[in-house]
């Protein structure tokens, strides 16, 4: 592919994966006019002081130090916006993703899709990550579609040029993929090697990665708001249908008894679960609303290094 290329890497942790990753991106793209841009998401390891040496040691290597930590996305986000060139390229850190797949995306970008992703063939995770990730992707399905989402991953190629429809978005939550879902609907996925993890551990908790799902359900998608809509109907109708019940049976008993108390108290909880289903649900949306009135950015860049690097810190 002639198309320049940006690497965006979010970091969080990786300062010894780092200068590995630096040489076999420069062994796959050495003949292309790239760029790799590191992310550090509020690392609490040296990841910073590595991507400065190697900013040192390599003029295509620039670096965004962002304020605190603030998700994968909110990182991948800042650095979309930072790239400089035709194509954007994110992978993650641990070298999971390996770099020498990178022209196989490229290739299909060049066959018309807008983005690539490259799906592990077997993924190298715990059972509670795959669990938590099925979660996500379950999430993701509400907010892009089944079809998308079954084709999302870390891994992913796309023209620089789709960021231009978000380019005002702002808030702290951040779902890259749903963002792209607004620029196109010429997705592509090949399958691609996913190796194990070569330093550190994972920062995606099942907490985390739920929490991930339900930002994902509540900021992006209406569904929730239609599932406590037909919970609500259909505990309306289960609630005729136990006054009919009752009536009839009183009828039928010749006016001598009702049904008893436990039965009654059934009922009650099951209404009132049904209620603060759907208050709890409307509540989200109307937290994520507050969140986004109060201006709150999705990033703040502390500092920045490498070519043409801006001074002092700024937002996004």
């Amino acid at each position: 592919m002639s198309a320049s290329v940006s690497v965006v890497v979010p970091v969080y942790n990786g300062a010894e994966t780092l200068a590995p990753l630096v040489r076999r991106l420069e062994a796959v793209l050495g003949a292309t006019d790239y760029e790799i841009l590191f992310v550090n998401d509020g690392s609490v390891d040296a990841s910073w002081s590595e991507i400065v040496a190697l900013g040192r040691e390599h003029e295509r290597i620039r670096g965004l130090d962002l304020a605190r930590n603030y998700g994968q996305h909110n990182a991948l986000l800042a650095g979309l916006r930072a790239a400089r060139n035709e194509v954007v390229v994110t992978l993650d850190d641990d070298l999971q993703n390996p770099p020498e797949e990178i022209p196989r995306l490229l290739e299909r970008l060049d066959d018309g899709a807008d983005v690539v992703y490259g799906l592990p063939r077997q993924r190298q995770h715990g059972l509670w990550r795959n669990v938590s990730a099925r979660l996500t992707r379950f999430a993701l399905r509400g907010a892009v579609g089944i079809e998308l989402a079954d084709k999302v991953s870390t891994f992913r190629a796309f023209r620089t040029s789709l960021r231009d429809t978000f380019a005002f978005f702002q808030g702290p939550y951040v779902t890259l993929d749903v963002l792209l879902s607004w620029a196109t609907t010429r997705f592509e996925a090949i399958p691609v090697e996913h190796d194990e993890r070569q330093g550190g551990t994972s920062a995606y908790t099942f907490r985390k990665l739920a929490s991930q799902a339900l930002t994902m359900l509540t900021g992006f998608s209406t569904r929730p708001l239609r599932i406590a809509t037909l919970i609500g109907l259909g505990t309306i109708l289960f609630g005729f249908a136990v006054f009919v019940w009752v009536v009839v049976r009183y009828m039928l008993e010749g006016f001598a008894s009702v049904p008893g108390f436990p039965f009654l108290a059934s009922a009650i909880a099951i209404f009132s679960g049904a209620q603060l289903l759907a208050l709890g649900v409307i509540g989200e949306y109307i937290a994520r609303m507050h969140v986004r009135l109060m201006d709150r950015p999705a990033y703040a860049v502390r500092e920045e290094i490498g070519a043409g690097a801006r001074s002092g810190r700024h937002a996004g």
